[in-house]
């Protein structure tokens, strides 16, 4: 199929950008990569008259170091996230999340912002921006307003983000001197959403848990935050028991919905496997 038609925008600012949102109103649509929009625009689920690309903003792309934090624009394709030396050397995690995404024509295109946007549960962002205390800068006609990962991702397809504002940068706190991490992701092939999949960041002291974050990908309606599993862990050694209670407590709060990647059953015992290699792999790298 081919989609409607629709009017098609190009502005060269985050403002003009804003700009027609306010003017446009809900029938307007944000481009970024396309990967997820345009396979519905072509089906017809979504049905936009206007389309409004965000490719020429340039002030949107970029990756730097500002003090403490790591601040990437939302237009960064997943491709330079790769590449970029500031991210493997500041920030692994998320490095080794994004190699995990799709192939290397989609992440050419596909953009981190377009990612997080979505609200897809099966995407790889919002698990990992989870684990790594990530906020987010939102900018519409009221202003600029900044709201945390946790808590950001409400439900299937649905973010805080308003229709008449747009994601304009990712803020990550540069994570302390030998934290561990790891991206442990279950697939049945190459480019394929996740089964289901962990992210982990931890840092030990003195052989115990002094700080832990888990993110959950594609085991309920939106990523997840394993908080009880994060709390069990505090205080104690990375140990068969420690981290068999920890994947116990994160499977149980999955509720995943069956497809042709398994059935709930099999997605969530796939959770708890997925943390027990992540928070096994991440131990290994603590230093």
């Amino acid at each position: 199929m081919t989609p409607a038609a629709f009017e098609y925008h190009a502005p060269s600012s985050v403002d003009a950008a804003v700009a027609l949102l306010a003017e446009l109103g809900p029938e307007a649509k944000l481009l970024a990569g396309g990967h997820s929009l345009l396979p519905m625009m072509k089906l017809r689920f979504a049905v936009p008259t206007h389309l409004i690309d965000l490719g020429k903003v340039d002030e949107l792309r970029g990756i730097r170091q500002a003090g403490d934090e790591i601040r990437i624009g939302a237009m960064t394709t997943e491709a330079e996230l790769l590449r970029s030396p500031v991210l493997a050397e500041k920030l692994p995690l998320l490095v080794e999340g994004v190699r995990s995404i799709a192939d290397p024509q989609v992440r050419y295109k596909g953009t981190i912002g377009g990612d997080i946007s979505h609200g897809d549960p099966g995407n790889d962002h919002p698990a990992l921006m989870l684990a790594l205390d990530a906020s987010f800068v939102l900018a519409g006609p009221r202003g600029e307003r900044v709201l945390k990962a946790d808590g950001y991702f409400l439900g299937l397809y649905t973010t805080q983000l308003e229709a008449d504002e747009l994601l304009a940068e990712i803020r990550i706190p540069v994570p302390p001197p030998g934290c561990g991490w790891s991206y442990q992701k279950l697939k049945r092939k190459t480019g394929d959403f996740a089964t289901a999949a962990t992210a982990v960041l931890l840092k030990m002291d003195a052989g115990r848990v002094a700080q832990v974050r888990i993110g959950l990908t594609n085991v309920a309606p939106t990523a997840l935050r394993a908080n009880a599993a994060e709390d069990s862990l505090i205080g104690k050694p990375i140990d068969d028991a420690t981290v068999a209670e920890a994947a116990r407590l994160a499977m149980s709060i999955c509720d995943p919905a069956p497809d042709q990647r398994g059935d709930a059953a099999y997605k969530t015992a796939m959770c708890g496997e997925m943390t027990r290699r992540a928070l096994l792999a991440a131990h290994a790298r603590a230093a």
